[in-house]
C-alpha cells in the first residue's frame, strides 16, 4: 500500500445542549437545528462510513447523506459520573479531582476512562482502519487524542488541540504512519474539498 492509498476524516458531531455550556460528554442528541443545514453539503464521499454510537454521531453522519455504521471505539471519553456536568460544577465541588485530571493523564477520579486509556483506545482504532477513505463521525476527544498520537506528542498536548462541532480533522497515510492533513477545518470546506475524490 502506498503513502497515500488510506485516509481518515474524522468529522465532529454537531453541537449538543452539553457542548455549548461545556459539559462532560453524555451521549446527547444533536441540539435542535444543529445538523440542519447539512442536508444542503454534498456528501463526504468514502469507501466507508462509520460512527459512534452516540445519536448526535449518528444523526450528524444521517443529515450528511450517509447511514454509516455504529462503532464501539469512536465513542466519546467517558467522564464517569461526570457525564453531563459542567466543567465549572466540577470544579467547584471537586477541585482536587479535577486537578488530578487535568495534570495526571493516568488519572480518572470520575471513575470513567483516564485520557491514557482514551489514547489508547483511539491507537488502537486508527491500527485497524484499513486502507481506502474513512469517515468517522464522533466527538471531539477521539479527533483530538488522533491528532496528538500522529504527532507522537506527550498525552499533555491533548489540552492544546481544539476541535469544535463539525469540523474536520484529515489524516492521511496508514497504520504507524499517519500524517496530519488537517485539523479543526470547518466541515463545509472539507467537503467541498472532497467532492468526486475517494
Amino acid at each position: 500500500m502506498n503513502r497515500g492509498s488510506a485516509r481518515i476524516t474524522f468529522v465532529v458531531h454537531a453541537a449538543t445542549a452539553g457542548t455549548r455550556v461545556a459539559a462532560f460528554p453524555a451521549g446527547e442528541p444533536a441540539a435542535p437545528g444543529a445538523v440542519a443545514d447539512l442536508a444542503a453539503s454534498p456528501p463526504l464521499r468514502a469507501d466507508r462510513h462509520r460512527h459512534a454510537p452516540d445519536p448526535a454521531s449518528a444523526s450528524t453522519c444521517a443529515a450528511l447523506g450517509r447511514d454509516g455504521s455504529p462503532d464501539r471505539d469512536l465513542r466519546d471519553w467517558d467522564a464517569g459520573r461526570w457525564s453531563g456536568r459542567t466543567l465549572g460544577a466540577v470544579a467547584a465541588a471537586e477541585p482536587a479531582g479535577l486537578r488530578s485530571w487535568l495534570d495526571d493523564p493516568a488519572a480518572a477520579p470520575h471513575g470513567g476512562e483516564s485520557l491514557l486509556d482514551l489514547l489508547e483506545r483511539v491507537s488502537g482504532w486508527l491500527g485497524g482502519a484499513g486502507g481506502g477513505h474513512t469517515v468517522a463521525v464522533c466527538g471531539p476527544a477521539v479527533a483530538r487524542a488522533a491528532v496528538v498520537l500522529v504527532l507522537g506528542a506527550p498525552p499533555a498536548g491533548f489540552w492544546r488541540i481544539d476541535a469544535g462541532p463539525l469540523t474536520v480533522t484529515d489524516l492521511r497515510g496508514g497504520p504507524d504512519r499517519w500524517t496530519v492533513r488537517a485539523s479543526g477545518q470547518p466541515l463545509r470546506g472539507a467537503a467541498t474539498e472532497s467532492r468526486g475524490t475517494r
